[in-house]
């Protein structure tokens, strides 16, 4: 298994390097007959894409969508269906100092142990450049799961220990961190460029709901719809944490205080997160992710060159000082993409 391909009825492959002519996705099990909504998918990856704020990288990419395969005369014909992201902005230079180096944080050390070679430039195939891709299969999961009138949306919940208080959905594509709370909003901006004037980086969490799932999706034992969320989740180079429901809070509660009550209208509360036996519910899915902060960053580092002797570096070229912002749309693309998964 060479792990480049995500989903059993849904299945999703992709391909490219962060300076490579481009990055791409297969997406095999799309249903026939789908209607392709292409200014949706542009939206999405436009959501995503790299120099679209202040606090993001200064990258310049249109991230604009080919469709190669799989569409005709605006609908899906069951085919595998093939999208193209061309990279424009590539500033390979910017890596040449770290060559024969190891950036601490990244995949570099890990990378050349496995397959003794590597692309260093911005990572290569470890890159979040290669989310793009994600998100454009993500939004035709969206697509298909509008049909089952189901709908994924992501927000971010704390940015550099900055938290939100408000839950205004509608605001979160209404400033540049996606906070569902306005004036937190402000506080985590200010967070963040405070960390590029100390050329340094924030983390934070990101909230996702599933609103309207039905009842019985998901498998017992090995494939419980949370295990194959978390696995979606984890796969994104900078998660590290995953939540569901009440979480980690679970663990200092009692019995009687954890356990949602059910009623002849639903549950009483939602605890569980809207799955329980690995099945869903019937009600909202809600898990969170932890992101860890941006690990390029231009201050000095020690680490390591390709013969293990001691180096100090400093990362240049343009990166996020928080991924949070362009990671809401990831993880709601990864999360359409289990949801469809298990809705075939």
């Amino acid at each position: 298994m060479s792990g480049n391909t995500f989903g059993k009825n849904f299945r999703v492959t992709t391909f490219g390097e962060s300076h490579g002519p481009g990055i791409g996705v297969v997406i095999d099990g799309v249903p026939a007959g789908l209607e392709m909504d292409e200014t949706f998918l542009q939206a999405e990856l436009d959501r995503r894409r790299p120099g679209q704020s202040r606090v993001t990288t200064q990258r310049n990419e249109a991230d604009k969508a080919e469709i190669l395969s799989g569409v005709f005369e605006g609908k899906t014909t069951g085919c595998p269906l093939a999208i193209l992201i061309r990279n424009a902005d590539q500033h390979s230079s910017d890596y040449s100092n770290v060559a024969n180096l190891f950036r601490p944080g990244h995949a570099d050390y890990t990378y050349q142990k496995k397959y003794g070679i590597r692309d260093y430039r911005g990572g290569g195939r470890s890159s979040g450049r290669e989310t793009a891709a994600r998100v454009a299969a993500g939004a035709v999961a969206k697509m298909f799961l509008k049909t089952k009138g189901i709908q994924v949306r992501a927000c971010a919940l704390n940015i550099g220990g900055v938290k939100a208080e408000k839950f205004l959905w509608g605001e979160v594509e209404n400033n540049i961190v996606r906070s569902p709370d306005p004036e937190a909003a402000v506080k985590m901006t200010e967070v963040i460029q405070q960390a590029q004037l100390e050329h340094d980086s924030v983390g934070g969490v990101v909230l996702c709901e599933v609103l309207n799932v039905p009842a019985g999706l998901g498998e017992p034992a090995f494939d419980k719809l949370d295990a194959q969320l978390a696995h979606a989740m984890l796969s994104i180079g900078a998660v590290k944490g995953i939540e569901f429901g009440a979480g980690f809070a679970v663990a200092e509660m009692r019995g009687s205080e954890n356990n949602d009550t059910i009623t002849p209208d639903g549950f009483d509360s939602n605890n569980a997160g809207g799955i329980l036996g690995g099945i869903s519910n019937g009600d909202t899915i809600i898990f969170k992710a932890a992101v860890k902060p941006t690990p390029s960053i231009a201050r000095q580092q020690n680490s390591i060159d390709l013969n293990g002797n001691p180096v100090t570096l400093e990362i240049k070229g343009r990166h996020d000082p928080c991924l949070v912002p362009r990671m809401v749309p990831v993880v709601e693309a990864m999360a359409a993409l289990v949801l469809a998964d298990n809705c075939l």
